[in-house]
């Protein structure tokens, strides 16, 4: 690093000084000095916050720590961006240490004030502004906290009964499964015992063995039947069964068609066995097929259970760094799955996904939070009963995500204080009003990027607007 001359004409030419006065500007260069760095660090986050800087000329990136990397967060060239000990005003009230990194990529010219002197100037040259600035950072600060921390709660409240909602039913699934297969298996032994001291010779034993490898493999490849055609199969095979004097025919007859078995086949079996041991040979296939087909229930279940937790841990962003570069598409599908229960089966939802999208930089974790709005308020706009569209698509240098619903629609005359916070349409005690103006500043200040909404009657469509490359930035904060 190499001191070089302050000018003070320089200093007005940069937009956090251009307002000042000559003495003033005067006092910055007597107090402060004007830098040259070279490419590498320029402070580093937790280091004691000692330097407010401002560039004069160069680029600069800042980063911050998530876990053990260092993740870029800015990167600009704009003359007069400031970083470092701006928040010196507050004194011990807030910890002064670098919230985050900052380096430079080519040769860089800085203003460089001391922390005291920071402190010392705002007390001496904007003594009500810094009361005010006090008052709004901390305000701000609490503000925040609270509703923040209210919006989360409120989120979580839903999504855990639903989620808890959506886990119970492939659970108790398996459990009943498990349940019969356990008597299947019993029956199958009871079975197996009297197939022992029967009358079967070795070739008709082989037979059934060869029978049952093929039983269970038409499950795997059962065809799906609608009810009409399940129920004049049943009456098909009941009434071969019959004919054959197949006890339990009309109980066995469903379990068959579910197998994916017809009347080709049993005459296949009936051809494989003597007519002497027919019936015992169906109900071994019987408990072979049930048993097969609670299995695949079990595995169904639980990898529906599966695919829940990793939906949540999608959603959550749970071990995974806040920013990060990511596939749209699979946040937008974690969080319908999330909302399932909440969305519900009157609403018909439509994915016109661009799979070609590549992946963009963004904060996965708070863009859930985005598409969970605006999702919560598409069902409730069409009272959960309606077309829910999904859409991507590429913009130039944006990527779009379009949220669609087929309510009501918003008025005219309020569609520009959506945003507003703590502006609802909704009764008293069914919402804060602050679920767009969250996503607002979620999608606009951290993303860079833009929201907006187009409504008619029938056709009301939030349009999220996405950079694919994480733009430079105007201002730095500290």
């Amino acid at each position: 690093m190499t001191q070089v001359p302050c000018s003070a004409s320089e200093l007005r030419t940069l937009f956090l000084f251009e307002k000042l006065a000559d003495d003033q500007l005067a006092w910055l260069c007597e107090r402060g000095h004007v830098e040259l760095m070279q490419t590498g660090p320029v402070y580093t986050e937790g280091d004691p916050a000692e330097c407010f800087y401002v560039l004069v000329e160069g680029a600069v990136v800042m980063s911050a720590r998530v876990g053990a990397d260092d993740v870029e967060v800015l990167r600009t060239d704009q003359r007069g961006v400031y970083a470092g000990a701006w928040h010196a005003y507050l004194g011990d009230r807030v910890p002064q240490r670098y919230k985050n990194s900052l380096r430079v990529t080519e040769p860089s010219r800085f203003f460089v004030l001391g922390a005291k002197d920071v402190a010392a100037m705002m007390r001496e040259w904007f003594p009500m502004a810094l009361h005010l600035l006090e008052g709004l950072f901390f305000g701000m600060q609490s503000t925040q906290q609270v509703v923040g921390q209210r919006e989360r709660l409120l989120a979580l409240g839903s999504l855990s009964a639903g989620l808890t909602h959506e886990l119970n039913n492939p659970a108790a699934a398996a459990v009943r499964a498990t349940a019969a297969l356990r008597e299947r298996v019993a029956g199958m032994r009871h079975k197996l015992g009297m197939i022992a001291s029967g009358p079967y010779e070795r070739p008709e034993l082989e037979s059934l063995i060869r029978l049952q490898e093929e039983a269970v493999e038409r499950v795997a490849k059962a065809p799906s039947l609608t009810p009409m055609e399940a129920t004049d199969r049943e009456d098909a095979l009941g009434d071969w069964l019959d004919e054959r004097e197949v006890g339990d025919a009309w109980d066995i007859a469903p379990i068959f068609v579910q197998a994916g078995f017809d009347i080709d086949w049993l005459e296949h079996v009936a051809a494989s066995v003597p007519p002497s041991v027919l019936g015992g040979a169906l109900r071994w296939l019987t408990y072979t097929v049930e048993s097969e087909m609670l299995m695949r229930e079990i595995e169904d279940s639980t990898a529906r259970i599966s695919s829940l937790v990793t939906a949540a841990k999608q959603y959550s962003q749970m071990d995974r760094a806040p920013y990060q570069t990511v596939d749209i598409h699979e946040l937008l599908d974690s969080t319908l799955i999330m909302l399932g229960r909440k969305i519900g089966d009157d609403v018909d939802i439509r994915r016109d996904y661009d799979r070609s999208l590549p992946p963009i930089p963004a904060y996965a974790a708070e863009l859930n939070q985005v598409w969970t709005n605006l999702i919560d308020n598409a069902v409730s706009a069409m009272d959960r009963r309606g077309v829910l569209t999904m859409r991507t698509f590429a913009d130039h240098d944006s990527l779009i995500v379009e949220i669609g619903d087929t309510g009501p629609g918003i008025p005219a005359e309020i569609q520009g204080r959506i945003f507003e916070p703590f502006f609802t349409t909704k009764a008293v005690g069914e919402g804060t009003g602050l679920g767009l103006d969250i996503s607002w500043r979620i999608v606009v200040k951290k993303h860079h990027g833009d929201l907006r909404v187009e409504s008619v009657p029938g056709d009301t469509r939030f349009q999220v607007r996405l950079p694919f490359v994480a733009p430079r930035e105007v201002t730095l904060p500290g």
